[in-house]
């Protein structure tokens, strides 16, 4: 039996890629719809960030860069200023001490809130009996408003009737002007301010101890390491990205407080506990002439070290993933 041979004529070069590219328009209009249902998804973020983000940056750089008056403020007519603000505020004598403040209140704060934090967080660590009520406890600061945590600690600290100086007295020690001095007022608001923010490095610091394997520790101990030892060679290096969070989220939440100030000291007397914060406000909505063009400028000069130590973060973060 003879089979018949059928051979299929072969294919020009133009033809192939006229058959290859059949289904080009098909996945075109698939891959214009995948954009889009992917914008559609951010359209809500971009929404959110261009209004209570970008406008809001945008509306203080142009009160910084205006003189603006409440009436010009109302009407929208103020007159172009340029850099005079910022050269009126640098020259201001509260400049001085507003900077020299909000430094010492935020590392101060920030190097005592990590260092208890990370104390509290290698204690609570050892899982014995009634860790974890002893820990939801320390959360109660965290917690509370920071109106009723002010106040608290405004009334504790009162030089007449306030508890800590009734202790003082108790053992001999005595009474101090804790508000109403201007040795003291920083001190007050810094020591309330740590209280307020231990909280929140211990739950983030016992969350990093969580991630690091008991494993470590057992080889360490076997090779004859001591618990300082091991705290040193093993927890703090592998803590250390940890770290860096909490105390980039810590100095941006402590260089930018200004509720828990004002409703303590007010930023006095004089300007013994002034920050930039405080003294931001006291310009803007502080007096009957509010100066609207200063307080914005004072509010760019946090953005900008703010903005200065959050991209030194990033280089620091990207060095280390190198």
């Amino acid at each position: 039996m003879t089979l018949a041979r059928t051979d299929h004529p072969q294919q020009s070069p133009a033809a192939v890629r006229a058959t290859a590219g059949s289904g080009t328009p098909h996945r075109r209009v698939h891959r214009r719809k995948s954009r889009l249902t992917a914008w559609a998804f951010m359209l809500p973020l971009v929404i959110y960030l261009a209004a209570f983000y970008v406008y809001p940056l945008y509306r203080n750089l142009d009160l910084s860069m205006r003189r603006y008056t409440v009436r010009s403020f109302v009407e929208g007519d103020a007159p172009f200023a340029g850099w005079a603000n910022f050269d009126q505020v640098l020259h201001d004598p509260t400049f001085g001490p507003a900077i020299r403040n909000t430094l010492v209140f935020t590392l101060v704060s920030i190097a005592v809130q990590y260092g208890a934090g990370l104390a509290l967080a290698v204690f609570f660590n050892r899982h014995f009996r009634l860790s974890g009520l002893l820990r939801a406890l320390f959360l109660v600061p965290w917690l509370l408003p920071l109106i009723v945590s002010s106040s608290t600690w405004a009334w504790m600290l009162n030089s007449e009737s306030g508890v800590i100086n009734y202790a003082l007295h108790f053992v001999g020690v005595s009474p101090v002007d804790w508000l109403g001095s201007p040795h003291w007022a920083l001190t007050s608001v810094i020591i309330a301010n740590i209280w307020i923010g231990i909280p929140f490095n211990l739950v983030i610091l016992h969350s990093g101890l969580q991630n690091i394997s008991a494993d470590l520790y057992e080889a360490a101990a076997l090779d004859g390491a001591g618990a300082w030892q091991r705290f040193r060679r093993l927890t703090f290096p592998l803590l250390r990205p940890v770290t860096m969070v909490v105390l980039l989220l810590g100095f941006v939440y402590t260089l930018k407080v200004f509720d828990l100030i004002w409703i303590m000291t007010k930023g006095g007397p004089g300007d013994s506990s002034s920050t930039l914060a405080t003294w931001s406000y006291r310009l803007g909505f502080g007096s009957l002439l509010p100066q609207f063009g200063p307080g914005a400028a004072v509010g760019n000069v946090l953005i900008v070290i703010a903005l200065v130590f959050g991209l030194l973060y990033i280089r620091i973060q990207r060095r280390q993933e190198a």
